[in-house]
């Protein structure tokens, strides 16, 4: 039997987190929303999704620092980072906090969803 992967959204734009939401849940994902990178932890400390899908600028906390704290609780979590800084820099210092996977805005949102479906096919194989 398999389940849904449930997939964790922070954002603190409502358009992104609803589009991403909606084309998530109707590919079979289950999907939290978080407006900002401290929602984010406490929503991912007590639903301990299957992926993270993380805005860079937010406020409070930036998706890049929200990865790390991911890291140090759940190493193997996978991390997507969105943004609209698409400098090497940029990338680079994703690359570092440990995300699996930049996606710079604006996205296709089936680029984003086989992004999310590679990280997380794993977690759908029935035994």
């Amino acid at each position: 039997m398999t389940t849904k992967p449930l997939v964790l959204i922070a954002d603190d734009d409502p358009d992104i987190r609803m589009l991403v939401r909606l084309r998530l849940e109707r590919s079979g994902y289950t999907v939290i929303a978080a407006n900002d990178g401290l929602e984010a932890l406490a929503l991912a400390a007590e639903c301990h999704p299957d992926l993270a899908i993380l805005d860079v600028s937010m406020p409070g906390l930036s998706g890049v620092e929200v990865t790390r704290a991911l890291r140090e609780r759940q190493a193997t979590l996978p991390v997507i980072l969105l943004t609209a800084h698409a400098q090497e820099a940029d990338v680079a210092e994703g690359a570092s906090a440990g995300a699996d996977a930049y996606v710079t805005k604006p996205f296709s949102p089936q680029e984003l969803e086989s992004r999310v479906r590679a990280l997380t096919e794993c977690l759908t194989v029935s035994p």
